[in-house]
């Protein structure tokens, strides 16, 4: 049944795809840019040069094309909270926060006013639907490219309304069915995740102009002082390099974030891994789960087999710590059932 669908386009080759197999597919098609962040930008996300990208794909189409500038809810729900969160020593997931707030609340609002069916995005990502008749968020065709985690947050409504017209395609089928199409974007290099960070300042620059920070001290398991670090805020549960150490020995990871006492613990690689991970904000697609499942810890991390036990994520074999405010996704096989979010313990 042909539908009408507004086209989340980005300027890159993904979504440019997934408007034209819409297209293609008889339905009536509106393509939309999103105008998101209005700082400095140099990752190839909500630029000019990708606006007209989008605008040009649209052309080729033979569709109407509009941007539709949603920058106070993306400084709301996005860079207020990416701030608050590494100013309290977590580490937050941005791109999720923009799926969850932008894309897929905004933008579907924004869709439903203007009398369209459908929203679709050129997410690698699966929607499926249970016996039940309720839909679930699954992984996309192409491991490599899969995007089911950051799309975890769709609602039940949401799910009704969402298209992702490439999820059933490889990344390279995306891009030979651009280059069939000849649409502009065939070539286009994909863009790093968080678009307001410029591979110039990186995360360092950004954090430092807009939250206060203060040097902290890096001490050992024995709680001697082995280093120093300028800002604590900017340091993550994982990180080797920045923290003062000196030369020599084994390396030694940041273990724990401690921004109120301006101290980070570190450790050796072995000190890294743990058996399960504290967790809040724990959701269930469905009914609650207690059997085996896998978690997934980052957007293209590794799944491991895993049981929730209470509120923790206990996973069968030792792990890397997971930084407080990271998401952890839950899947049954291919199915998103279930998410979390990680705590400070």
């Amino acid at each position: 049944m042909s539908e009408r669908v507004l086209a989340a386009m980005s300027g890159g080759v993904d979504s440019s795809v997934a408007a034209a197999l819409l297209v293609e597919a008889g339905h009536e098609v509106v393509g939309a840019t999103l105008k998101l962040w209005g700082g400095e930008s140099d990752s190839g996300c909500c630029s000019v040069a990708d606006v007209d990208d989008a605008r040009a794909v649209a052309r080729r189409l033979g569709i109407e094309h509009h941007v539709f500038n949603f920058g106070d809810d993306f400084d709301r729900h996005v860079v207020a909270p990416y701030l608050a969160d590494h100013a309290a020593g977590r580490t937050p997931n941005p791109c999720i926060e923009c799926n969850r707030h932008l894309k897929f609340d905004r933008l579907l609002r924004r869709a439903a006013a203007l009398g369209f069916d459908a929203v679709a995005t050129g997410h690698h990502a699966r929607i499926t639907e249970q016996a039940d008749g309720a839909r679930r968020v699954a992984r996309g065709a192409d491991p490599a490219k899969d995007q089911s985690y950051v799309v975890h947050v769709l609602t039940q409504a949401a799910l009704g309304r969402v298209r992702f017209p490439v999820g059933h395609l490889t990344k390279g089928a995306v891009r030979a069915e651009a280059t069939r199409l000849g649409l502009a974007t065939a070539d286009k290099p994909d863009s790093q995740d968080v678009c307001f960070i410029t591979a110039t300042g990186g995360r360092t620059a950004f954090l430092g102009a807009r939250i206060p920070t203060r040097a902290g001290r890096v001490v050992d398991a024995a709680g001697a002082t082995v280093g120093a670090v300028p800002a604590v805020e900017l340091v993550t549960v994982g990180q080797r390099h920045g923290l003062g150490l000196a030369g020599g020995g084994d390396p030694q990871y940041a273990l724990r974030v401690d921004v109120p006492g301006a101290t980070v613990t570190v450790g050796p690689a072995e000190a890294l891994l743990v058996d399960r991970v504290a967790i809040e904000s724990l959701t269930w697609a469905g009914a609650p789960m207690t059997g085996l499942l896998h978690a997934q810890a980052s957007a293209h991390g590794m799944p491991r087999a895993a049981r929730v036990r209470g509120d923790s994520v206990a996973f069968a074999q030792p792990v890397r710590r997971v930084a407080p405010g990271q998401s952890i996704v839950l899947y049954d096989g291919d199915i998103v059932v279930g998410s979390a979010v990680v705590r400070s313990s």
